[in-house]
């Protein structure tokens, strides 16, 4: 048997929620402003067509 059978003896540092972080107010915010997300949409698409680009010049050669 168990040494700990009731959620209750557990210790504080061992349960789930002890490690869950919370989110900012500006986080949450951020997370539901379509023009922000348009934003970060815009910039990693970017981001990959500097990939894309970079990994078709060096197969060419």
């Amino acid at each position: 048997m168990s040494s700990h059978t009731n959620p209750s003896d557990t210790p504080p540092h061992m349960r789930p929620w002890f490690y869950a972080t919370k989110p900012t107010g500006l986080t949450r915010f951020l997370r539901t402003f379509i023009p922000w997300q348009m934003v970060r949409f815009a910039v990693i698409n970017m981001k990959m067509l500097v990939l894309i680009r970079r990994s078709h010049r060096g197969s060419r050669r």
